[in-house]
């Protein structure tokens, strides 16, 4: 027992101690569960998993021949589209303008952040509420605007918008809270030295703040791909992928073909594999890029 503690009391070797857990964890929750999915899109088998016969990859033919399965690879590329730019670039300018540590700042990175810990379950059903048809509070005032009943979670080609907004406004603060403790880093006698050239606060953003921030620009735009290509819970609370699946996302119609009545979780793994195929393509050119620009 003295060797092993003697073994194990050494820097580089207590670090993978304290990596342990988390190395276990992830393991157990993500490596092993991506491989089964990995087999499993190969057969044809049911929730149940009593029966399982071998088909290769037909599930992967059969997905690209389903319209519903392209439909919601548009539907997440819409939202993607909508979603990423205002979260990743809208945080960036509020970030800049709560940077300093004053009590007002701090009084809106709280308000920014609230959101974040809240569940989407709470965030869902809240805002089903707001926006409700007949008895939402937002419809309620612009009715008496005169603007008429709008069904903001019921009509095709607005209610991705709004679902958009929704995701936007509970994830905010997070991708805010990460710009300014980068903001924070940077140093001072930088912009101390631009202020004696005469720059103003925009010129300062531009060629001083932005691109010393770079890395983090890039972290917080790539893990916004990557939420936002799995998007899920907000749409299955508010919307469930309708009206007429103008807002099914691809997790969302993957779950509803592993669980419902007609599941078949070989065709749903065999999804999951070609979503996991784009999400890495897309993180592994942006990882690149990020690199050459570095």
């Amino acid at each position: 027992m003295k060797k092993m503690i003697q073994y194990w009391n050494h820097p580089s070797r207590s670090a993978y101690l304290f990596l342990a857990p988390s190395v276990i964890l992830l393991i157990l929750f993500s490596v092993i569960p991506l491989v089964i999915a990995f087999g499993l899109s190969l057969f044809d088998v049911s929730i149940t998993m009593d029966t399982a016969k071998f088909i290769g990859f037909h599930n992967f033919i059969e997905a690209f021949q389903d319209s519903r399965f392209t439909n919601s690879l548009k539907v997440t590329a819409i939202f993607t589209g909508l979603e990423v730019p205002i979260q990743v670039l809208g945080a960036l300018v509020i970030a800049a303008l709560i940077t300093k540590n004053n009590k007002r700042n701090k009084i809106f990175r709280g308000i920014y952040f609230l959101p974040v810990i809240c569940s989407a379950t709470a965030i869902g059903i809240m805002w089903r509420m707001i926006l409700h048809s007949n008895i939402g509070f937002i419809t309620a005032v612009l009715q008496s605007m005169g603007f008429g009943k709008i069904n903001f979670l019921n009509t095709p080609g607005l209610t991705i918008f709004v679902v958009a907004f929704l995701s936007i406004w509970r994830s905010f603060g997070i991708s805010a809270i990460i710009y300014v403790t980068a903001i924070q880093q940077v140093s001072r006698s930088f912009y101390e030295a631009a202020e004696i050239d005469g720059a103003g606060k925009i010129l300062q953003f531009f060629h001083i703040t932005a691109p010393s921030i770079r890395p983090t620009f890039w972290y917080i735009l790539m893990t916004r791909f990557a939420g936002a290509l799995q998007i899920f819970d907000i749409i299955y609370i508010t919307t469930n992928g309708g009206p007429n699946y103008t807002t099914e996302s691809t997790v969302t119609y993957i779950y509803s073909r592993a669980f419902s009545s007609n599941s078949n979780m070989g065709y749903a793994s065999a999804m999951s594999v070609i979503l996991f195929v784009i999400i890495m393509a897309v993180t592994v050119l942006m990882y690149r890029r990020m690199n050459k620009e570095g």
